[in-house]
């Protein structure tokens, strides 16, 4: 069966976590198959309900996404332990692709303006539970970050949208002419940047969701030409049929493809060896005091208490004091007591120790916990981690021993 662009998804979990989350899918009736790009991306077959319902959904381990936008990360290709920046973030889904091929021990910053699109970002980095990731609110071309500092860089920059025009038919009408001149200078000025904060032999990846040469080809010669880059390998991915109007550069062809049509220059910053960048791997931080037994954080980084909030802080980042950025919010102080909030997944203890366990075996319990069902658990204490099988969920509050949701 021939993928269908609008029920492509990405599971959001490690590797070896993918045969569970693909367990949960399909407990509920929802069946699909893997696309070629990678372990992680897939399409739905069939499914009893919008995919955007399943409980995987809603407990993050999965992101709906059109195919082609899985493929900047991919191209980019951080190696795990390394640092990339995400330069216009929202809504997060290539900055959480980002942090699973970081990995762990990696970093991601994820920046976006101030605005409604900084909200969905940071809701969606949430959701994602990954601790690896944090988030700034820059206009793009104003980050304070040091220059010749970041292996790696995705600018997606802001762009016409004519690759979406199946789900967005008046996006080529309205971006025509005159028009569109102000988004070619904004995505100059984004480049520029970026050329400016990659390092040495650093990688950058530009994209667009256009398929306007102005946009794409024309701003790409203007960064090899004028900024110190140059053009790195790109080859082409697998399932996806490829225009190639400037060499080394892919440009999706989105009716073909079954996907949006997209643009990607993968581009090296002058003066480097031709390896791809590596990071020196974090140094070991010891567990923070005063967040509870019931988590386990990773092993370079720790809490930090901001106001009320607890926030992990990954170590070794090397950030400007100038920077305002956000870590993974891990839950709020009240009455000198820890409260977990409760999509930390990938933050549990080892199942059956730190915190009482409420497991669930059948899609049923969990839809009728989340629609407020009363159920009465016999566990003590004051938050349960919940788990589908050996599948982690995140925490519930306990109340006299009758679980309460707080998932937001």
């Amino acid at each position: 069966m021939k993928p269908d662009q609008a029920r492509a998804f990405r599971l959001v979990c490690d590797e070896a976590a993918i045969p569970k989350v693909l367990a949960l899918l399909e407990s509920e009736g929802y069946e699909s198959e893997g696309l070629p790009i990678s372990p992680f991306c897939r399409f739905l077959v069939r499914g009893p309900a919008p995919l955007g319902r399943s409980l995987a959904a809603f407990f993050g381990y999965i992101y709906i996404q059109d195919k082609s936008s899985m493929l900047p990360p991919l191209a980019l290709a951080p190696v795990p332990g390394s640092r990339a920046l995400d330069m216009c973030a929202s809504p997060g889904g290539k900055s959480i692709f980002l942090g699973q091929l970081a990995g762990p021990s990696g970093f991601v910053l994820a920046n976006e303006p101030p605005g409604a699109r900084l909200g969905t970002l940071r809701a969606n980095l949430v959701r994602a539970s990954l601790p690896q990731i944090a988030s700034c609110a820059y206009d793009g071309q104003k980050i304070p970050l040091v220059e010749n500092s970041w292996p790696y860089i995705l600018l997606d920059a802001p762009c016409s949208g004519w690759g979406t025009a199946e789900k967005n038919p008046l996006a080529p009408k309205i971006w025509r002419g005159k028009k569109i001149n102000p988004l070619l200078a904004l995505q100059r000025r984004l480049l520029e940047k970026a050329a400016a904060l990659l390092a040495p032999g650093g990688l950058l990846l530009y994209s667009t969701c256009t398929t306007n040469e102005a946009e794409n080809e024309a701003q790409t010669r203007y960064a090899i030409n004028e900024l110190g880059l140059e053009s790195a390998p790109l080859a082409p991915f697998a399932g996806f049929n490829f225009h190639e109007i400037l060499p080394g550069t892919l440009r999706v062809d989105g009716p073909a493809s079954g996907a949006q049509g997209f643009y990607l220059a993968l581009l090296r910053k002058k003066s480097g060896d031709g390896r791809r960048p590596e990071n020196p791997a974090p140094t070991r931080a010891g567990l923070p005091v005063g967040t509870g037994p019931c988590l386990e954080l990773p092993e370079n980084g720790r809490a930090e208490l901001f106001g009320e909030t607890v926030r992990y802080i990954p170590q070794n980042l090397h950030l400007p004091a100038a920077l305002v950025w956000q870590g993974y919010p891990l839950g709020k102080i009240r009455n000198g007591e820890f409260a977990p909030q409760a999509r930390l997944r990938n933050f549990l203890a080892p199942k059956g120790q730190g915190a009482p366990v409420l497991q669930m075996d059948g899609p049923g319990e969990i839809h009728a916990l989340l629609s407020g069902a009363c159920m009465y658990t016999g566990l003590a204490g004051a938050f349960a981690a919940l788990y589908w099988r050996d599948l982690p969920l995140g925490f519930v509050v306990l109340k006299n021993g009758r679980p309460i949701p707080a998932f937001r």
